[in-house]
């Protein structure tokens, strides 16, 4: 599977590299219906340096999806602080947050998330076209063609198969060239080839612009790849290695 990204913009340095890229400082998150309350994290704190790929481990229900969710500005924290790229998320109204998700962060879900009336070639395009870029239809072309799903580029999600979805959606993850990449179990749809295709993908972003994965998974290859692996228990995180 070829990995040519050359097409996409060149990386923007990060202001103040001794700065982690993420930090996570004694967060909280508490959901209230009627009387219950559900205590998702309990003081979690996490510390990631710009280019480190982090995968988290955890049963269901143990707080990671809450955890993705807050560091891509999708919600907010109970209590705590977030920072992301050298500022603090907390502090942000949504627009804002929005805007940082668009310019910084990669999202990878679990469910894909495609806009299913696109094909998957105008899904790539439609980040890059929002944040200004150029050349949107040539740098999505090599993203798809670089995931080994070009051939299926006309096609809308519901025609897809549920693994070249998935690889869709990583390159709509990262065709902004993002600082920081999120993804929840990325390689969860996919046979063991289209998973490493996606991994070698990954890797070159990685080398390429410095990006930071912060990856959920219970994949052991994926695991293996990464710098440190940590677990989530009860809304908290342990180091594993």
């Amino acid at each position: 599977m070829a990995t040519r990204m050359s097409a996409l913009p060149p990386p923007v340095a990060l202001r103040g590299a001794e700065l982690a890229m993420v930090q996570l400082v004694d967060v909280f998150k508490i959901y209230r219906e009627a009387e219950i309350e559900t205590v998702a994290l309990r003081g979690a704190s996490l510390s990631l340096r710009p280019g480190e790929f982090v995968a988290v481990l955890g049963r269901s229900g143990s707080g990671k999806s809450t955890l993705l969710n807050l560091l891509g500005g999708l919600d907010v924290p109970s209590a705590g602080q977030i920072w992301v790229a050298g500022r603090d998320i907390t502090r942000l109204d949504e627009r804002a947050r929005a805007t940082l998700r668009l310019r910084q962060i990669g999202y990878v879900y679990q469910d894909n998330n495609l806009l299913q009336y696109l094909t998957a070639q105008e899904n790539v395009e439609l980040p890059l076209r929002l944040a200004g870029g150029h050349n949107a239809a040539h740098r999505a072309e090599e993203l798809l063609t670089a995931l080994g799903v070009r051939h299926r580029q006309h096609h809308r999600p519901a025609a897809l198969s549920g693994g070249e979805r998935q690889r869709v959606a990583v390159a709509c993850a990262l065709a902004n060239a993002p600082s920081l990449l999120l993804a929840d179990e990325i390689t969860g749809e996919l046979d063991s080839v289209s998973a490493e295709g996606v991994l070698a993908v990954l890797s070159e972003a990685r080398a390429l612009y410095g990006t930071t994965m912060l990856v959920v998974t219970h994949n052991a290859a994926v695991a293996a790849r990464a710098d440190r692996v940590l677990l989530m228990v009860d809304g908290k995180l342990e180091e594993q290695r």
